[in-house]
């Protein structure tokens, strides 16, 4: 049969609505194939995740200007769920297969499933966050503002804010993470018109609760702030004034594990508690696993400093999720979101339990996880994740978009960063993809800076630890070009703090250094601050608005995002040659410069435009 084939999910005249589907909501699938081979049948095969094949028939509708056959068929879902499918379509003489190929167009005989997400809308998504900028802040290392505490007996309290951080293991082998700035939350307090003025709406801050180390990632007690950090009132009282601001604060929620130096494992004695560690009579002692007590127990990644937590252990999860518990205790406090610190690794369960519990307390609390690949189809401890499907997250990290990103920076391959939007487009629900965080490093990863450019002979870790990118300049250029798709995508960008006072790091520690105060580079300023501005006057597009692709051809990527009457196409041109977009006669104006495009996207550059009628030029202040 040599009949071309026609069906793409993310197109409506194809599928309606596109992407996920709520439960019980009509879904229209219709399809198109070219003649003369006349079917005699044609069906949707529709399985959900693990049980067996339905087959649904398609209504013959008409023949197109363009000679195919189209046909189609309305499915209802009552059941959420992960589903897959493809369709069927018998001849008089055979039967043929029509699958999906990478990037989501028909393939006839061959091809995988398509996705069909089928969610149930428990809580209603998120409205505040939509649209703005989250900035992520590991606290020590963004501003010391005053009233430093040093309390830890144990730490090495730092003079040479932006000094190299401590990475050399001591004589025991092990990297202590005992060396502190004085980063707190007054010094992000006092920055918070720094932070308005690169268009923040939600402040992330890695964990601020008591801990031993630096990161924090191995709570001591999670009712307390770090006495480094300062206290529970300085937390208020950032909340309110950020609020003021417009601006949420989001805390990093790791209930996966605990440190064992901690109120609830207390394998030092530091803590006048009985911890798990002391005594199988311990109230905490069912929260973890021992092997054979004391000393062998399950911890996280076998890192024998943060032993692993039994979520499921009713004492436990209420103590995180019930009426009393941790996640009510912060939320009641005013913060606006949780971020839940691996969540693959936390059972269905208790993320039920923390919702409910976050939701309960203020139902525009977002509630996202740390999910590194694509979260509707996620499989982690060999169990289907459904993470999306409705009582669970709000949202997720959003990875894919961040490796693609940067493979078309450098690669220049427009195709799998469109084909990676597309496939996220039909496997996720609107609100999830309104909501994405989208990063282009973290904690857990190198500076984009440093990613981008060149930094000389990286071989070692003490070469890691002293690089410097030798390019900044042409770095800075693919870096500009990442960060406006990273701000225009769908999805809200996470600015890691200091990417935009030109900050470079490999892994940790070196990703951590000191925001550098007074030294910033006031070029990656400006265009920071005006990639906020263009999120800020154009909000309405980038809360909602339909993604749709223009060009991936010869290095161009292009798109529009559309929300009713308003427009805006980005183009990145990392090809070899100039990329002339068609205006058509019509006038259009660069976002970030404000001025009007020429028609040009120059090689290696990307814009955003938009017709100039439609963009709301700021008012000028008189003098």
């Amino acid at each position: 049969m040599a009949e071309q084939v026609k069906y793409f999910p993310n197109n409506e005249a194809y599928k309606t609505p596109i992407g996920a589907v709520e439960v019980g909501k009509p879904v229209t699938f219709r399809i198109e194939f070219s003649r003369p081979s006349n079917p005699s049948e044609v069906f949707l095969a529709l399985t959900k995740d693990g049980e067996q094949e339905v087959y649904y028939p398609l209504e013959y509708i008409d023949v197109s200007p363009s000679g195919f056959m189209e046909y189609k068929a309305t499915v209802s879902v009552t059941t959420r769920g992960l589903y897959f499918y493809h369709f069927v379509i018998h001849t008089e003489n055979d039967t043929y297969r029509v699958g999906a190929g990478d990037d989501l167009n028909a393939m006839l005989g061959k091809g995988q499933d398509w996705q069909l997400t089928v969610y149930e809308e428990t809580y209603k998504a998120p409205e505040s966050f939509r649209g703005g900028l989250i900035y992520q802040i590991m606290p020590d290392r963004f501003f010391d503002g005053g009233a430093r505490r040093k309390t830890k007996p144990y730490a090495e309290y730092r003079e040479d804010w932006g000094g190299l951080p401590r990475y050399l293991p001591d004589e025991n082998g092990r990297i202590r993470n005992e060396d502190f700035f004085g980063g707190n939350l007054r010094g992000i307090i006092k920055k918070l018109g720094y932070l308005k003025s690169l268009g923040v709406t939600c402040i992330y801050l890695n964990p601020i609760f008591e801990a031993h180390s630096n990161h924090k990632y191995d709570t001591g007690n999670y009712r307390r702030v770090d006495s480094d950090f300062g206290t529970a009132d300085d937390l208020k009282e950032l909340i309110k004034k950020a609020d003021k601001k417009g601006m949420k604060i989001m805390l990093d929620g790791v209930f996966s594990h605990t440190g064992d130096d901690s109120i609830y494992f207390n394998k030092y004695g530091n803590y006048d508690s009985v911890g798990a560690y002391n005594s199988v009579h311990s109230p905490y002692y069912k929260w973890y696993t021992f092997k054979d007590f004391p000393d062998t127990y399950e911890c996280w990644w076998n890192i024998d400093i943060l032993p692993q937590t039994d979520e499921c252990e009713p004492l436990y999860s209420e103590y995180i999720c019930g009426e009393d518990g941790i996640i009510r205790y912060w939320t009641e406090m005013g913060i606006g979101g949780w971020r839940l610190d691996v969540a693959e690794e936390l059972p269905d369960a208790f993320i039920d339990k923390a919702v409910r519990a976050a939701k309960k307390v203020n139902p525009d609390c977002m509630v996202l996880g740390e999910v590194w690949e694509d979260a509707s189809n996620k499989i982690s401890y060999s169990q289907r994740r459904r993470y999306l499907q409705g009582g669970q997250l709000d949202s997720v990290s959003n990875y894919p978009f961040k490796e693609d990103i940067l493979n078309f920076v450098r690669c220049g391959d427009a195709a799998r960063l469109n084909n990676t939007v597309n496939v996220l487009l039909n496997n996720y629900p609107k609100f999830v993809l309104d909501n994405l965080m989208n990063p282009l490093d973290t904690h857990d990863t190198a500076r984009i800076l440093s990613v981008l450019g060149d930094n000389g002979d990286t071989s070692t870790r003490e070469k890691r630890a002293n690089a410097s990118v030798k390019n900044k300049d042409e770095a800075f250029g693919l870096l500009r070009v990442a960060a406006l798709l990273q701000y225009t995508l769908p999805g809200i960008p996470c600015l890691y703090y200091g990417d935009e006072a030109g900050l470079e790091g490999f892994e940790d520690p070196f990703n951590r250094r000191c925001y550098p105060w007074g030294n910033a580079d006031k070029a990656f300023l400006r265009f920071y601050k005006k990639l906020g501005a263009l999120r800020t006057r154009d909000k309405a597009v980038f809360s909602d608005g339909v993604y749709k692709p223009v060009t991936t051809e010869n290095g161009v990527f292009a798109f529009t995002r559309t929300s009713g009457n308003e427009q805006i196409v980005v183009i990145a041109n990392r090809g070899e040659s100039d990329y002339t977009f068609e205006t058509k006669g019509k006038s259009y104006t660069d976002l970030l410069t404000l001025k009007p495009f020429g028609g040009k996207v120059p090689a290696g550059e990307a814009v955003a435009i938009k017709l100039t009628s439609k963009v709301a030029f700021p008012e000028k202040k008189s003098k």
